[in-house]
């Protein structure tokens, strides 16, 4: 079975497909079980409309995260029967923005949340950070607040699984500065952040966007993975991260090999943020 369970559409910022025109491309490559999870990165709830956007109203955050679920439901009820449509969102930043995340997280159209961290408190996107501008302290002093946000986040716990950790990895990978990160350093942070969300009875995910970039990785790669399971986790999705239409199902394949080899026997799909499980 094909499940991909982290893709986004043009109702996220950064995407370019519509919601039917992602289910459709889904249906034709195979897809059993997709999961629409467009951003809702908190911290950015009330961002404000550039003078270069027309309708003012329903720009920002707050207005394309609810416009996303709202659609999703709608196409829930007319794909019934063709695929297993999940309604859902990646919650970008939750405790940037904790009132925000809150009325993200109440919204019972939801069958599944991503908790992702995408910039720390004060910084931009590590998509956007000049690594090359940074010495190896800066990277370092970069990770270290990650993992220390991420494990906030993951005490907080009120999404479903934790969204490509290391995701940081994939950009410092990209602008050549890999060698100065010894992740030997992060052991104890990763064990930290596993051992909340199992006893939170969250999970992570297996994304395989990395393998379609420089890192050449999933996001977390397989030690990682192999590593949660070991210590008792047991919900674990795939996703691809898809932002366009050809993106879907992509690395799907490999991601559910990664989860065999880390000693799992199923993946986790949600309906109404109650985790079912698939046997692979």
């Amino acid at each position: 079975m094909l499940i991909d369970l982290h893709t986004h559409s043009a109702f996220s910022p950064d995407a370019v497909d519509g919601v039917q025109t992602m289910i459709e491309e889904a249906l034709g490559r195979g897809v059993e079980v997709l999961a629409i999870t467009d951003h809702c990165d908190c911290n950015f709830w009330e961002l404000p409309a550039p003078d270069t956007v027309r309708d003012r109203e329903m720009y920002g955050v707050k207005y394309y995260a609810k416009a996303s679920i709202s659609r999703v439901d709608d196409m829930k009820k007319i794909y019934a029967g063709r695929i297993n449509l999940l309604c859902g969102t990646e919650l970008g930043q939750p405790l940037q923005n904790p009132d925000a995340a809150e009325k993200i997280v109440s919204d019972k159209r939801l069958d599944f949340i991503i908790g992702s961290h995408h910039m720390n408190r004060g910084k931009d996107d590590f998509y956007w950070l000049e690594y090359g501008k940074m010495d190896s302290s800066e990277i370092v002093s970069l990770l270290d607040d990650y993992f220390e946000e991420v494990l906030e986040m993951c005490r907080w716990g009120s999404f479903d699984v934790l969204g490509h950790l290391t995701y940081p990895l994939r950009y410092i990978t990209e602008r050549g500065r890999i060698e100065d990160v010894d992740m030997k350093r992060y052991e104890e942070p990763i064990r930290e952040i596993f051992r909340t969300l199992i006893h939170n009875g969250k999970g992570i995910e297996i994304n395989t966007s990395g393998l379609r970039q420089p890192i050449g990785k999933t996001l977390p790669e397989l030690d990682y993975v192999k590593l949660y399971r070991e210590m008792g986790g047991s919900i674990l999705t795939v996703g691809s991260d898809a932002h366009k239409k050809g993106d879907i199902g992509a690395g799907i394949e490999e991601g559910i090999k990664i989860a065999k080899q880390a000693g799992f026997t199923h993946l986790t799909c949600f309906e109404k943020r109650s985790p079912n499980f698939i046997s692979i």
